[in-house]
């Protein structure tokens, strides 16, 4: 495989999104309603390069979290997999705490972490409106760059 030129940033959550970066220039969405719109939208993405590489955060079911909560976290989850599966993009899946710990220290209160993750995400790219839907995504996407780049 070429080296990729596009990096994609995917999280899954019910309010999750999507970002991709090239190193310069970059996009983010808040993740979709539908699968139709989510296939869309990541087509749309595969336009800013020809050899992309994507971050999709795997997680599971937490403590506390409703079983329809879960059910439809499961579902966007797997759709974004079949998504990839069906564009033939490659991907790998990594848990939240190995994607955070390269930004260093985190809040243990989901607020307060939610709130730093959008603040670094604003902090490394200040031209894009970054909201709380679409900070994780576009810290996905920047792992996924500077990942790729440390091991080539």
């Amino acid at each position: 495989m070429q080296d990729p030129n596009l990096f994609i940033g995917i999280d899954p959550g019910n309010s999750g999104g999507v970002c991709a970066t090239t190193g310069r220039l970059s996009v983010c969405d808040k993740t979709p309603g539908t699968v139709a719109d989510m296939a869309k939208l990541m087509l749309s993405l595969l336009d800013m390069g020809t050899r992309p590489m994507v971050v999709i955060e795997s997680v599971h079911s937490m403590p506390g979290n409703s079983g329809r909560s879960m059910f439809t976290f499961g579902t966007n989850y797997g759709q974004w997999l079949g998504i990839l599966a069906a564009l033939h993009i490659p991907y790998i899946q990594v848990p939240p705490t190995t994607w955070m710990k390269t930004f260093g220290a985190m809040p243990k209160a989901k607020t307060a972490r939610k709130n730093h993750l959008k603040h670094l995400a604003q902090q490394r790219y200040p031209d894009l409106h970054i909201t709380l839907a679409t900070a994780d995504a576009i810290l996905i996407a920047h792992y996924c760059f500077t990942r790729h780049k440390l091991n080539n």
